[in-house]
């Protein structure tokens, strides 16, 4: 059974830096999502915010305002930010110290991992809760090198890159394991990154915390688990970053341990700059990818759209002059779904549609 939880986003649910709290108001195999604290948008439905369809989750304007509110206190409290500087406000410290002091469990999604924070862990010992760092990697003796085992895997591995990071890869992947599961598809899922680890992935690591030594073989190493433990149809992998983003290695990391042999590429038309570094221009779609299929000696299949910024007839636009630009189909999954992108596969493995559906 799911427990309740309260997700932490102030000024950013919604938002590139809220991605944490967007995807778990989605979807999460683990958390039933009761509220999320944001101040700016108190009084609406978190569902409504970030997709336009209302989904009963409250946002509230503090912490203090939920518990008061809440039928009951929250199991867990979420930090869900992710934003570039990880280090906490005196403010945001307060919130979680208010948050264990009324019992919540905490899961903290950022690099600044709170189990080493000795007032943070005095606390959680004081009024018996816990503490759980999603992106604290492995002990090393635990971590895995690359072994090359990954060209033994038959499986068809496909994997959604994109141009920048928080455009939605995650989103779209696992809308697209939904839609291959709908077709009787044995699909697994291997995320890379915090959120889909809250989600509920039962395979994959945050690798962005890993030194290069070992991300590639973390990367593998999910893989050939979910392969050998599920005996999967396909298996979808999340990207993380852009291959030509000089801030992040994770890109390369997943591509090298993945060795997809499809790609997807997520793209927001009219972002303008990297998130989080406005002086550093976005790539081109083009230029992506030639670098991600000259990378990976792997073809990209088809294109995604994250239509930040734009309105429908520009979504409808860009969909029809992408897929004549670069003759590969297009769509934007929050929108159109992903039919495109199931017979973009079934072209690519054609033995995925003559599979026997199996009940």
């Amino acid at each position: 059974m799911k427990t309740n939880a309260l997700v932490y986003c102030e000024n950013e649910f919604g938002n590139i830096d809220g991605k944490v709290a967007n995807g778990l108001v989605r979807h999460s195999e683990i958390y039933a999502i009761v509220g999320v604290v944001d101040s700016t948008k108190t009084g609406r439905d978190a569902g409504e915010c970030i997709d336009g369809v209302k989904n009963g989750i409250p946002i509230f304007e503090r912490i203090e305002k939920a518990i008061e509110a809440l039928p009951e206190i929250p199991n867990y409290f979420i930090y869900g930010k992710a934003p570039l500087i990880t280090t906490l406000s005196k403010d945001e410290r307060e919130v979680v110290i208010t948050a264990i002091k009324n019992g919540m469990n905490i899961v903290n999604g950022l690099p600044e991992f709170f189990g080493d924070d000795t007032q943070f862990t005095d606390m959680a010992l004081k009024y018996g809760v816990t503490i759980q760092d999603v992106r604290k990697p492995p002990e090393r003796k635990k971590l895995h090198g690359f072994t090359g085992r990954i060209l033994d895997v038959k499986t068809p591995i496909v994997a959604v890159m994109g141009t920048d990071c928080a455009v939605g890869k995650r989103t779209t992947a696992l809308l697209l394991v939904n839609a291959l599961k709908e077709k009787g598809l044995n699909t697994v899922f291997v995320t890379t990154g915090q959120t889909g680890i809250l989600q509920g992935s039962k395979y994959g690591v945050a690798i962005d915390v890993l030194t290069s030594g070992f991300a590639t073989g973390e990367v593998e190493n999910a893989i050939l688990n979910a392969s050998e433990n599920e005996q999967p149809d396909i298996i979808v992998v999340e990207g993380q970053g852009a291959l030509s983003h000089p801030a992040f290695t994770s890109s390369s990391a997943i591509l090298r341990g993945a060795m997809p042999k499809a790609i997807i590429v997520q793209h927001p038309p009219k972002r303008m700059s990297h998130c989080d570094y406005p002086k550093i221009k976005m790539p081109t779609l083009k230029s992506e990818i030639e670098l991600i299929e000259v990378f990976s000696k792997a073809k990209v299949i088809a294109i995604t759209l994250n239509h930040e910024d734009m309105t429908n007839q520009e979504v409808a636009n860009a969909i029809v002059d992408y897929q004549i630009d670069y003759n590969l189909p297009t769509t934007d999954v929050l929108k159109y779904g992903c039919d495109k992108l199931v017979k973009a596969l079934f072209k690519v493995f054609p033995k995925l549609e003559r599979r026997p559906v199996l009940f």
